[in-house]
């Protein structure tokens, strides 16, 4: 194969409902959220290594599945989800009665209306973006899946599209268990599939 394909799957819904989890909340899937990624797994897997999130609502189901195929896994730290700072683990409607219009500026404008105490969405993306090109130089050629979190998706659909990071923050939804693919051709720039 001289084309790489680089998977990017977000993980399942976690336990505890809908809020803000970065690096600092490690909730385990929920039931809901571990069918959604066995659903989301083909027939027929062409996956030659996995690398996950260090997260277990990531690193448990890379696990399972790469017990699963018979194949080699990894965990790589920054394929963590970005740092919320002051919002982890709180629920959008809690910081919209606590903190007026600080989730709708988010929204509008996320690269400069973070929590406080928040990561920088351009370090995030950077440090995203690094791991993506050492997975694809160091699997040149091969099939892999990463397991991680709506944000790396983000980040890596920001690079490969040139989008800025107000943009797909803002505007591109990732569902649970959403697949995004990429391939790169031998001396060419990565393009994002969708099927």
């Amino acid at each position: 194969m001289n084309e790489t394909r680089i998977d990017i799957i977000r993980h399942g819904e976690p336990e505890g409902g809908r809020r803000y989890r970065g690096f600092s909340i490690d909730d385990p899937l929920s039931k809901v959220g571990w069918q959604q990624m066995w659903d989301a797994v083909p027939e027929k897997p062409q996956w030659q290594h996995i690398i996950s999130s260090p997260l277990s609502r990531c690193l448990k189901f890379s696990e399972a599945l790469a017990d699963t195929m018979n194949i080699n896994y990894s965990v790589v730290d920054n394929l963590k989800e970005i740092g919320f700072g002051s919002w982890e683990g709180r629920t959008p409607e809690d910081i919209q009665n606590n903190e007026g219009d600080a989730l709708e500026n988010f929204l509008l404008d996320p690269v400069n209306n973070r929590p406080e105490g928040a990561e920088p969405l351009d370090d995030f993306a950077n440090r995203v973006w690094a791991i993506y090109e050492e997975v694809a130089e160091q699997y040149q050629g091969q099939h892999v899946l990463l397991v991680a979190h709506a944000g790396v998706i983000r980040a890596i659909t920001s690079k490969i599209l040139s989008m800025s990071l107000d943009d797909v923050y803002s505007r591109l939804k990732i569902e649970y268990a959403a697949v995004a693919t990429t391939r790169i051709a031998a001396g060419k720039k990565p393009v994002l599939v969708l099927t």
